[in-house]
């Protein structure tokens, strides 16, 4: 039985889809959490595999990237934004979603490479949303993002990175800490697959209601959950720019 730290937002529906229809499902202990928390759990070792936020692997002693898949980008993401009633020039502040370790990571380095705005990052406690004002933005990430529309400049990071860089990203990706047998990790990427390849059908399982929220185009369109080629070289190119 291994332990499982899988991201608790509503992109990660189609794994949870294929592994719970999967006869792999009763070698896992799944624990559902925020992506910061994946991370700590990962590199303390309290689970076996997660899907972490990529931010995080130069920080791991030892790890193995053992799917085929991630929680990536081709462009619009609609989910990681930095949100502000100014613009990006007038900026001076930016808070850093706590629930966060790659979204975080990565509007930092769109600015020091980049954008080269003078502006300071704060780390933020739960209810920062509600701080955003004037010249301070937010960066916000996953469920809470659907629906957000009362703020009028909203910069969506994975847009901006391609915009810079010409490649896609990659936000979160399945990794263990300990070595497994190859029939495992072949079982496992045929039951994220399953989940990939029904999405319609796990959207009917897990719908999600929220008004001007499509659901399926968001899993579709949105998120791209195969770990490419060109994913590969933009995760390269993320972790050389950290």
């Amino acid at each position: 039985m291994y332990k499982i730290s899988i991201v608790n937002y509503y992109n990660t529906t189609p794994f949870l889809f294929g592994i719970t229809n999967s006869d792999i499902k009763n070698e896992l202990q799944i624990e559902l959490d925020i992506p910061s928390v994946c991370a700590q759990k990962l590199k303390n070792k309290s689970v076996a595999i997660g899907l972490v936020p990529v931010a995080i692997l130069p920080e791991l002693s030892a790890y193995h990237i053992i799917t085929n898949y991630c929680i990536g980008a081709n462009g619009k993401v609609d989910s990681v934004k930095l949100f502000s009633e100014k613009p990006l020039d007038e900026l001076t502040h930016i808070l850093l979603d706590y629930q966060s370790k790659t979204s975080v990571a990565l509007v930092q380095v769109l600015n020091k490479h980049f954008w080269k705005k003078n502006i300071q990052f704060i780390d933020a406690k739960e209810g920062f949303e509600n701080q955003i004002n004037g010249t301070t933005g937010a960066v916000i990430i996953g469920d809470r993002t659907f629906g957000l529309t009362k703020y009028p400049y909203q910069i969506d990071l994975a847009e901006e990175w391609t915009k810079q860089t010409n490649l896609p990203f990659v936000f979160a990706a399945w990794v263990s800490n300990i070595e497994l047998t190859s029939d495992f990790i072949e079982q496992f990427n045929n039951a994220l697959a399953f989940g990939v390849a029904n999405i319609d059908e796990a959207v009917l399982q897990n719908p999600k209601n929220i008004k001007g929220f499509d659901a399926v185009d968001y899993l579709k369109k949105k998120i791209s959950y195969n770990l490419s080629e060109e994913k590969k070289l933009g995760l390269k190119k993320f972790l050389e720019l950290m």
